[in-house]
């Protein structure tokens, strides 16, 4: 037992990242990390969203929504900053739990992240392809069927956009971080830029009347059955509410997915310049931006057109039709083409940098944890992992299994929490160039938080979840366990 909860000490960490052929190559900063941030974190979420949650859940109490789900997320930020900031090495919540709770957790997170990261990666690119086929279309250009994807094509159906976008960023990602960077830098001020049109074209056609009332009354959710149920309902019998201030909360649980990815920014921990000052403020600086848009849209959105009027698949789009304006529906389907670039990117990032770590461990082959001799990247795992989710992308139709990605969020969020605690007690001597306020209560008001949120999710997801996390430990204990480098360290 002693051997599964074998901590790596943050020093040990430290001194691994200094080997000449494991090493990754510092060039990013403040800057770099927080336009990685807001690239990762708005996605599909700003343009759908919001409307399936005003429409069903909080009517314009949406905005509220956001700020609750932005809080819980502000709460796992400040857990990631002061990690980050003390163990600045690749990895993220995989190299957190390893310094604090033990090689097993760590392996569990990390096989954890491995899951959300890829995952979530084919997820984005397939959304990608569908934005790009349905721009193709307002020109007249039309992607035969068999290369649109299965969700298209009858019988044999090959996502031919969404295979050469993966790969495109694998390369790129080989390349350097700084170019990496670069790219983000530019795909998100277009971003910003569309977001920003939306908002203040927006206000000129806000209708006071449309916010009445701003919290509608409060009715019983319709009830799911089985494994669609929500694992709350059928653990405890509470069924959440749409609507009201419950609702709100309801509500939150949902735009929730829209936050995911602020924690990647932690994985570039390793190739910051300074990473105890610039990973809080990298951290931190995104989620405040990206909290703000959030609540800007959905006050607008709500403003525009009265809540139950509002369209699920494409609520901004249909909200300036609504009013005269189709123009913008072509601008907002542009700007979410542009900004899903950024975020298949940066997940694809931060699945390596785990995979690397993991790797540079002994807990997966060391041969993956090479280091490029020109560029300085994990060019193996960059890859391999590149081909495989391009394939994934190509061939799956994700549907469901999105919500996979969302449980190993949070998950991740509850292990970086404890990590917090745990460390403080066993490490106070550490410096701590950032420093969680209030542990730890703000730790544990983090962990309830995720978990409520977890809860919500479907027992489905909770199932699916549970045979990966099975796998993962049937590996670890024939492989990982006796490769630990903590284990079996180099001879000197």
């Amino acid at each position: 037992m002693n051997t599964l909860f074998r901590t790596k000490t943050v020093e040990q960490s430290i001194r691994d990242t200094e080997e000449p052929e494991h090493a990754l190559k510092k060039s990013l900063s403040a800057l770099d990390l927080t336009v990685f941030g807001v690239g990762v974190i708005i996605g599909t979420g700003i343009f759908v969203l919001t409307g399936k949650v005003a429409k069903e859940t909080a009517g314009p109490a949406t905005a509220l929504a956001f700020v609750a789900a932005g809080v819980v997320c502000a709460l796992a930020a400040l857990c990631y900053a002061e990690f980050a900031s003390t163990v600045p090495v690749a990895g993220s919540a995989y190299t957190f739990a390893y310094a604090s709770l033990g090689e097993l957790v760590a392996w569990i997170i990390g096989w954890d992240l491995v899951l959300e990261f890829a995952l979530g990666t084919a997820v984005v690119a397939v959304g990608w392809s569908g934005y790009v086929r349905s721009l193709m279309d307002n020109v007249n250009w039309t992607m035969p069927e068999a290369l649109s994807g299965p969700d298209v094509a009858e019988g044999f159906g090959f996502d031919i956009l969404a295979f050469v976008l993966v790969l495109i960023l694998t390369v790129i990602l080989v390349l350097g971080m700084k170019l990496s960077a670069r790219v983000t830098t530019v795909v998100v001020a277009i971003k910003l830029a569309v977001v920003g049109i939306v908002i203040v074209a927006g206000l000129f056609f806000i209708k006071s009347a449309n916010y009445s009332p701003f919290i509608p009354e409060a009715r019983p959710q319709p009830s799911g059955s089985g494994l669609d149920a929500p694992l709350i309902q059928l653990i405890f019998g509470y069924e959440p509410t749409n609507f009201g201030v419950m609702g709100i909360f309801t509500a939150a649980s949902v735009v929730f997915f829209a936050f995911i990815g602020f924690d990647v920014v932690a994985t570039a921990a390793e190739e910051t310049k300074i990473p105890q000052r610039d990973m809080p403020r990298g951290i931190l600086a995104s989620l405040l931006i990206c909290t703000l848009l959030y609540v800007a849209v959905s006050i607008v959105v709500t403003g525009m057109q009265h809540y139950s009027e509002l369209s699920v698949s494409a609520p901004l789009a249909d909200a300036f039709k609504a009013v005269g304006h189709p123009f913008y529906a072509g601008v907002i389907s542009f700007g979410a083409a542009i900004g899903l670039t950024t975020v298949c990117m940066i997940l694809l990032l931060g699945q390596t940098r785990v995979f690397f770590a993991m790797s540079r461990d002994g807990l997966l082959p060391r041969f993956f944890s090479v280091t490029h001799p020109r560029f300085g990247t994990p060019y193996r795992p960059t890859i391999l992992l590149g081909v495989i989710i391009a394939i994934v992308a190509g061939f799956t139709s994700i549907n469901e299994l999105a919500t996979l990605v969302n449980i190993g969020t949070l998950f991740a969020f509850v292990v970086v929490a404890l990590g917090v605690i745990v460390l403080r007690r066993t490490r106070p001597d550490l410096h701590r160039a950032f420093r969680t306020p209030w542990v730890p209560v703000l730790p544990i008001v983090s962990v309830a938080a995720s978990v409520w949120l977890m809860l919500n999710l479907p027992a489905e997801t909770w199932l699916r979840f549970g045979i990966w996390m099975v796998l993962g430990v049937v590996i670890y204990f024939a492989y990982g366990r006796s490769h630990s480098r903590v284990s079996n360290p180099p001879r000197v």
